[in-house]
């Protein structure tokens, strides 16, 4: 079997980010998203998540600012274990429960510092990390790079292509930041998130998937289903 989580990153940043995650999961292919919980609209983007039960809500943990500039020392591991704590914290506070998955601002759990702090704290909660887990990462669906935006790499036909390439036997996980754009938004990521809202909600998205066998699935789904694969192996 194939299966493709589609997150999407940032939820809670604005309104605008918000309205755009719902709208990519109610008409388009976001499964699962990761929250940031320090932004003006993340106690907003908790009572969302109450009207979408289906949507899994992960941590995405913020200690970079949007030049991807670590805002904590990341070779302090007393300060970064109790950032990591404190976030774990505030989204239970937000949520009323815990996250389903694990993520970061820019992947910075990946830098080899930080990796292991979030290695342990993944571990505790018996949660998914991104890029360190049975579920492969799949990252390469970004409209910037080198400061440049590139709407073409956000396109439909680039998607499709991505799915005919990429998404093998196993679980994926595509990572993408579908949204709005409004007043509040302070990103270097701006006009590429209404055009990845506009190629996830396209109605050919899905319909691909389906021809290829390519099941969408949640986090949370996908953690159940490895936990039972693990059982029976």
């Amino acid at each position: 079997m194939r299966y493709l989580i589609v997150n999407a990153d940032d939820l809670g940043q604005t309104s605008g980010i918000n309205r755009g995650i719902a709208e990519a999961h109610g008409r388009g292919v976001v499964t699962s998203a990761s929250l940031l919980v320090d932004e003006p609209a993340s106690a907003e983007a908790a009572g969302l998540s109450a009207e979408l039960p289906e949507l899994s809500i992960g941590l995405h943990v913020k200690i970079t600012d949007e030049y991807a500039r670590p805002l904590i020392d990341l070779r302090d591991a007393t300060a970064l274990s109790a950032e990591l704590c404190r976030q774990v914290e505030l989204f239970q506070a937000l949520l009323g429960r815990g996250p389903t998955h694990l993520d970061s601002h820019h992947n910075v759990h990946l830098q080899p510092a930080a990796a292991p702090h979030f290695g342990e704290l993944a571990q505790k909660h018996g949660l998914a990390l991104r890029g360190c887990s049975p579920i492969r990462y799949f990252p390469r669906f970004f409209g910037q790079w080198d400061g440049e935006t590139h709407l073409e790499q956000i396109s439909i036909e680039s998607l499709l292509a991505m799915f005919e390439r990429d998404v093998g036997h196993g679980f994926t996980e595509l990572s993408c930041h579908p949204g709005y754009v409004d007043a509040t938004l302070t990103s270097t990521y701006s006009i590429e998130r209404e055009a990845e809202l506009h190629t996830l909600c396209d109605p050919l998205i899905r319909s691909r998937l389906d021809e290829l066998g390519v099941e969408l699935v949640s986090s949370a789904a996908a953690g159940g289903l490895l936990a039972a694969a693990s059982l029976r192996s």
